[in-house]
């Protein structure tokens, strides 16, 4: 294959590669002479050298790049001695497995089966009856509910009216409740028969006949009967004023009555008023009185006694009729039940110090489970299963067999091994580049879970590792980690999965939520989120799984709050040492580059102070880059901060830059040196890294410092240093004091930031260009980029230029907007017009 046979484009990207790295050729001649050098090599010699490494380049694992197979070896090796802990003294006879031979015991023995024996103290615990007490709330709720309904009902008899209305020896309490509720036609039978016996003539007959009549003149034998009769005697004894009173009395009581009926048929639907029928103003006033005396003492002795909850209607209503019978008069009976069920609700509660004791000496109560063998007893038969009993008096002798299952620690290893290598295509997939120290870290972080268990420490760490994972490296990772531990601790180690199962989905919940967050307040409020999801999931698994009919709530409960409490408690932890991480790993999450932005940071605020116009240079570079860094899909938060620190250098000597001048003498033509200028200009760079050291900047946010110059030349003082050779010929120019010491930048975010860097006084300088005059003067600095090799290892491509240059004269156009001019009368050289 000839060179010729390779496309334009590719040769393009080779021969960039190749020039890149070797020296620079200024000259037009040398430029042909080198490419003329390049078209005799064959294509395997071209693409031989471009692929070889670039020494200048920055690599991206800091001492190291993907694991080495000793490392994973290491590693699978590690984990499956912390994790495969049961597989190191297994009992070969174990529970549910067969006996190989009748074994009998060697001594007599009375041994207690401490897990058989908490098994029954926790089911004692669980299943001991809740002790309850009386809600005071709930009764105070229940009185007011029933005086309620007495305000209720003494209202409706304030409209009905009293009764008796009249004194009982002028008319009896049935005549008069006859009287007060009768229908109209046979209130005028009683009126015609009173006044045919004042005149002496026959009282006309109700016509039975009618509808109207047929039930009326049953009623009419007996209680009209006894009306007339008494209102009959009273006309006769009483002078004819006081009989005539009395009939206006009848009257008013008969249209309040029915006022009050009618009142009280409109509001059934009404909560309060639903109990009372008309048959409720057929009380008197006295029995009205008792009843709701009796109702009350009644109320007193069921809240007294309790209502435990979910008693049954049935069961309660007999409760209450057996209550009043000797409390309410028997008229009064029906509406007293009613009332009184509709107030009485449930007021027992659980009393959790009650009940916690009662739980905790149903578990003392619980005798030792003890195993007892006499010398030379069977303990098993050849050919049986071993039972719980017979393990706890093999294992007490020691002849449960225990020793190292080697086909269990090989499997178990073959699981880890597979564990490593989903982690690591993960890693490839939504994290590549990950340094070796990040995999030290990673790795230590997942050997503590272990570790902890195997101290006897009640609750995993998982949520620490959740949140600390997914805000390092991302939530693909930390999901990764949590899932796959997950798996294998319950496999290697003798831990509860109810506990397991809680604690792994709450981490699981941070850690894909960690990976969002930017800022030390959100990681808190998420390590809640973290302890609450952890403790409501072991409630509900708990409930579940718990055998007895009744379980003690406050021992679940109890339970539940410590497993939120604990994954709180990590939480916590995680969000107290993920700094410390930080700085030791030199890690670069959200959350810190997040922190390194805040402008209040020390060396920003001394940016700001001793170098202002750097400073606001700054602030611009800043926004075009984090335009085109979102664009491109880079890492923002990186590139904002990283370009907020790329020139704290020049503040070693804030005047030897313009930005800084403030419109005052130019300290470069005092010197009068372009190479004294030069190296004024190029120590930015080194002073920046030095300062970047002592303010402890993360690696990632130094590389900005020196990459964003890269290798370009400091073309002001170049030419002024070739003027001054050709009238002195005698000057020696070494174009190399001219050019910053590199690197070119090595990754996109730190290439953004030198196109940035390079655009920003150039666009600053535009006031009324067009937007294509600006876009042509962009890309005329970013070929210019381009064609020095600038851009060779930063992973920039052609199209990528072209998109960042929209970018930043999109941005340009959003600060250099129009404004409407405004007359000389809106800065009050003018008096406003009147009324304006």
């Amino acid at each position: 294959m000839h060179l010729l046979d390779i496309s334009q484009k590719r040769f393009n990207r080779l021969a960039r590669r190749l020039f890149g790295r070797a020296k620079r050729y200024t000259e037009a001649d040398q430029t042909r002479q080198f490419l003329i050098k390049i078209s005799k090599l064959k294509s395997k010699q071209i693409a031989a050298i471009a692929l070889r490494p670039n020494p200048l380049r920055r690599k991206s694992c800091e001492g190291g790049g993907s694991p080495s197979p000793i490392a994973l070896v290491l590693v699978v090796v590690s984990l499956t001695s912390a994790i495969g802990h049961r597989f190191y003294n297994e009992p070969q006879l174990d529970v549910n497995t067969i006996a190989p031979q009748t074994i009998r015991a060697p001594e007599s023995a009375s041994v207690v089966d401490t897990e058989t024996t908490e098994t029954k103290r926790q089911a004692a615990r669980t299943g001991a009856v809740p002790v309850l007490m009386v809600d005071q709330a709930v009764n105070q709720e229940v009185y007011q509910t029933l005086q309620r309904l007495f305000d209720r009902g003494d209202e409706l008899r304030q409209q009905a009216g009293p009764l008796p209305y009249v004194e009982t020896s002028v008319l009896s309490t049935a005549t008069q409740r006859y009287l007060r509720q009768a229908q109209e036609w046979e209130w005028r039978v009683v009126l015609a028969s009173l006044n045919a016996d004042s005149q002496g003539t026959t009282a006309p007959r109700p016509q039975s006949s009618t509808p109207e009549s047929q039930a009326p003149g049953v009623r009419a034998g007996s209680s009209q009967q006894l009306a007339i009769i008494e209102l009959q005697a009273y006309q006769q004894n009483a002078p004819e004023e006081d009989f005539s009173a009395l009939r206006e009395v009848i009257s008013r009581a008969r249209q309040r009555y029915a006022v009050a009926a009618e009142e009280l048929e409109s509001s059934l639907k009404d909560e309060q008023s639903k109990f009372y029928d008309p048959s409720f103003f057929n009380l008197t006033d006295l029995e009205w009185s008792d009843a709701k005396n009796g109702i009350r003492q009644a109320l007193e002795r069921i809240l007294l006694q309790g209502v435990p909850p979910g008693l049954p209607d049935s069961v309660l209503e007999n409760a209450v009729r057996a209550q009043l019978d000797l409390a309410v008069p028997s008229a009064s009976k029906p509406l007293a039940s009613k009332i009184l069920m509709n107030a009485v609700r449930s007021n027992l509660i659980q009393d959790p110090e009650q009940t916690r004791l009662l739980a905790d000496q149903a578990a003392e109560a619980v005798e030792p489970e003890i195993v007892e063998i006499r010398r030379g007893e069977v303990i098993t038969q050849a050919g049986e299963q071993i039972s719980q009993s017979d393990f706890v008096l093999l294992d007490h002798f020691g002849l449960s067999r225990r020793e190292i299952n080697w086909l269990g620690v090989i499997g178990f290893g073959g699981l880890v091994t597979g564990g490593v290598a989903i982690f690591l295509l993960v890693e490839r997939r939504f994290h590549p580049g990950l340094r070796r120290r990040d995999h030290f870290l990673v790795f230590l972080l997942t050997l503590t879970t272990p570790l902890l268990i195997a101290l006897g420490i009640p609750a995993t760490n998982l949520p620490a590792l959740g949140l600390l994972i997914g805000s390092f490296y991302g939530s693909a990772l930390g999901i990764t980690v949590i899932g796959l531990l997950s798996i294998a601790l319950p496999i290697g180690m003798e831990i509860s999965w109810v506990t397991l199962t809680a604690c792994a989905i709450g981490s699981l919940f941070g850690a894909g939520m960690a990976g969002r967050l930017r800022s030390r307040e959100e990681l808190a409020l998420l390590g809640g989120a973290v302890g609450l999801a952890q403790g409501v999931i072991y409630l509900l698994l708990s409930l579940i799984l718990t055998t007895p009919a009744n379980p003690v709530w406050y021992a679940v409960l109890s339970q539940a709050v410590l497993q939120g409490l604990m994954g709180l408690a990590w939480s916590i932890v995680a969000l107290g040492i993920s700094p410390y991480l930080e700085q030791l790993f030199d890690l670069v999450t959200p959350i810190r580059l997040a922190e390194l932005s805040n402008p209040n940071r020390p060396l920003l605020k001394k940016l700001a102070s001793d170098a202002p116009g750097t400073f606001q240079h700054t602030l611009f570079v800043a926004t075009l880059a984090e335009a085109a860094a979102r664009a491109l899909g880079c890492n923002v938060e990186l590139v904002r901060a990283g370009t907020l620190y790329h020139d704290i250098g020049k503040m070693h000597d804030a005047l030897g830059f313009i930005e800084n001048q403030m419109g005052g003498p130019n300290k470069h033509d005092l010197i009068d040196d372009p190479w004294k200028s030069a190296a004024i200009i190029k120590k930015h760079v080194s002073e920046g890294l030095v300062m970047a050291r002592k303010y402890r900047l993360p690696k990632a946010i130094q590389a900005f410092i020196p990459e964003h110059q890269g290798s370009m030349l400091i073309t002001y003082f170049y030419y002024q240093a070739q003027q001054r050779s050709q009238e002195n010929p005698g000057l020696v120019i070494n174009e190399a004091e001219f050019r910053y010491d590199g690197p070119i930048p090595q990754s996109r975010e730190t290439g953004i930031v030198m196109l940035a860097d390079s655009c920003e006084a150039a666009l600053r300088s535009l006031k009324d260009a067009s937007r294509d005059e600006a876009l042509a003067m962009v890309n005329r600095i970013l070929r210019a980029r381009w064609q020095d090799n600038q851009m060779v290892d930063s992973g920039l491509t052609r199209a990528d230029m072209t998109k960042i240059a929209e970018i930043f004269v999109r941005v340009w156009q959003q600060f250099n907007h129009h404004r409407i001019p405004y007359p000389k009368a809106a800065f009050g050289s003018q008096p406003a017009p009147a009324g304006k």
